[in-house]
């Protein structure tokens, strides 16, 4: 089993590490532990970030136009720039996961986080979601990973059924 691992967003596995504090359990993602070494990563508690902690979204683009220095990350309702803590975060998860690069699979990271959306995230100004990546998702993309989203549960049972 140690020699096929996935990256996962820790909430997916049920750690209550979310903003608020609560958890994103994905049982298709649970059901690949019998074939997988699941390695658990909060991009954002990696980062130094409390749980919980205020929501912050993407201002001036995605995750990619953070690690080039011209997006931010801030909250919510304040406006604290948060950009620092989510960049350490997205280089801590990517380290963590060069530890067993040659045997990682893939990384299952959460839809629409600020940290791990891999198709969409928050448009800054609304509720309303745009294309795009967050800062963990673009930093593991950019490193050669293999990233698949949380709600693509059809190429998380093919991951299963292959892997058998």
């Amino acid at each position: 089993m140690m020699d096929r691992v996935i990256v996962v967003s820790a909430c997916l596995l049920g750690v209550g590490c979310r903003y608020d504090g609560r958890k994103n359990l994905c049982k298709e993602v649970v059901a690949l532990k019998d074939s997988f070494f699941l390695l658990p990563v909060c991009p954002e508690q990696l980062g130094g970030l409390p749980t919980p902690r205020p929501p912050a979204k993407i201002y001036g683009g995605d995750g990619f136009s953070v690690i080039e220095g011209e997006g931010r990350v801030l909250t919510v309702e304040r406006k604290i720039d948060v950009t620092s803590e989510f960049l350490k975060g997205a280089v801590e998860s990517v380290k963590l996961a060069d530890i067993y690069k040659e045997k990682v699979v893939c990384v299952i990271l959460k839809e629409r986080s600020p940290s791990c959306g891999v198709k969409t995230i928050y448009n800054f100004n609304s509720d309303t979601l745009k294309q795009g990546k967050g800062v963990a998702a673009a930093l593991f993309i950019r490193n050669g990973y293999k990233v698949i989203s949380s709600e693509e549960l059809e190429k998380i049972k093919k991951l299963k059924r292959e892997f058998k």
